[in-house]
């Protein structure tokens, strides 16, 4: 069951992968001639940018300590470099688009358009779409389980996996809100916080899919199978912020969790029984299609839905009936509970 989220972050990280390779963009003559002159004049045809006038660190090169950066500039770390970059390649692409000529990528990325500030609002507002999904999801699982099905004399519910299913929400909703974050403005911080998000939901995915598949429910057995990957995890994401932001050892790793899990739920969806495994394949194959659709990284139409944008969409309704069926699931055991103590 925790299949989904895995597919979910893999996509991500291989999307994200595939973007820090060299652009066609960074090259362009034309392109890099502008920068080099909005830097120096801090003007772009007839736009003018104030902040031009400070150095990249947010000092002046000239006027008084009240001229700095506007305090929602430096927040979002927009400077002088970065609006040149901005609006060089807007007008870039607009003599490409005279030309007949097709969008490249710069520094990594597609031209996007922003809107107050934000680099793709297309890809912020979905991504807080799936937050909400999850949220709901995650909600009505409480409901669920604390209000509709029967709890044990201790007030605890029947159902095993409860406690880790309420984890998994949790590392859900947190992904999907620094994804948010991220596509609001990629900077270090923000990536950094995207990447370790991610890893870690890949990583108790991972442990979830052992301890559903195998139905491991002795506490001292799943502390015993959970700790090695937690520490192996831990290590990892400690590694990508402190030591080295390595995108081909994170691709790596984060595609043998992947693999890893996907086996695990391939092999007990032919096996089982549960009476909702359909929506377990539904899940997977759709989840296949919207990776297909983000493997076509096409230019962002009008500046705003790219490749991304509609796999974020496609998530919409996955993570809904994602939850649909581990409430399914939850059902299912706590039924089977109640038969064997009557």
């Amino acid at each position: 069951m925790a299949l989904f989220p895995s597919f979910v972050v893999l996509v991500v990280l291989c999307s994200f992968l595939l973007s820090v390779d060299a652009s066609d963009g960074d090259t362009d003559l034309i392109y890099k001639g502008c920068v080099e002159q909005c830097e120096k004049s801090g003007c772009v045809g007839d736009r003018c940018f104030q902040h031009c006038k400070f150095s990249s660190d947010g000092k002046p090169i000239d006027g008084p300590w009240y001229m700095h950066e506007p305090l929602y500039l430096e927040w979002k770390q927009w400077d002088c470099r970065t609006d040149c970059r901005y609006h060089c390649m807007l007008a870039r692409e607009e003599e490409r688009t005279k030309l007949g000529e097709t969008p490249v990528k710069y520094h990594g990325k597609w031209p996007f358009r922003r809107i107050y500030g934000i680099q793709e609002p297309v890809a912020v507002a979905l991504s807080a779409l799936n937050l909400a999904m999850q949220f709901h999801g995650w909600v009505s699982f409480f409901i669920l389980v604390y209000y509709k099905l029967p709890l044990r004399p201790d007030k605890k519910a029947y159902y095993e996996y409860t406690g880790l299913w309420h984890i998994y929400g949790i590392l859900s909703m947190n992904a999907w809100l620094w994804s948010a974050v991220f596509h609001s403005r990629a900077v270090d911080l923000t990536e950094k916080l995207n990447y370790s998000s991610a890893v870690a939901l890949l990583g108790f995915s991972l442990i979830l899919a052992i301890l559903r598949a195998f139905n491991v429910r002795d506490e001292a057995t799943r502390v015993m199978v959970s700790a090695p990957l937690v520490a192996f995890v831990t290590t990892h994401i400690m590694y990508l912020n402190f030591y080295e932001l390595n995108y081909g050892l994170n691709m790596k790793v984060s595609m043998l969790m992947a693999v890893v899990q996907l086996l695990i739920w391939a092999i007990w969806a032919g096996v089982s029984s549960h009476p909702a495994r359909w929506k377990l394949w539904t899940v997977v194959v759709g989840g296949v299609v919207a990776m297909i659709l983000e493997t076509y990284d096409f230019p962002p139409y009008m500046g705003y839905v790219d490749a991304h944008a509609v796999w974020n969409a496609a998530n919409i309704p996955l993570t809904f009936l994602w939850w649909s069926y581990i409430r399914d699931d939850a059902e299912f055991r706590t039924s089977a509970l109640l038969k064997k103590v009557k």
